[in-house]
């Protein structure tokens, strides 16, 4: 993802939304970290109920390491 695919996001909040992704899929990378599957399952937990005050459980850098795409 570039700065120019983000010159397609059409409106301010397009292009913050762009900005959010983008910034996801980057720690997931650096954290070794498949993004599919981190953004996935992390939504997943959210919609579970997972409790706000454990937030921090659901950062990339703590995703469980079996979803990487290198394993």
């Amino acid at each position: 993802m570039t700065r120019k695919n983000a010159l397609f996001a059409g409106h301010e909040i397009g292009a913050e939304n762009w900005a959010l992704l983008a910034s996801i899929v980057a720690t997931c990378k650096l954290n070794d970290v498949n993004p599919a599957a981190y953004i996935a399952e992390t939504l997943e937990a959210i919609i579970d109920g997972h409790p706000h005050s454990r937030i921090e459980d659901l950062m990339p850098w703590r995703f469980r390491k079996a979803s990487s795409p290198h394993q």
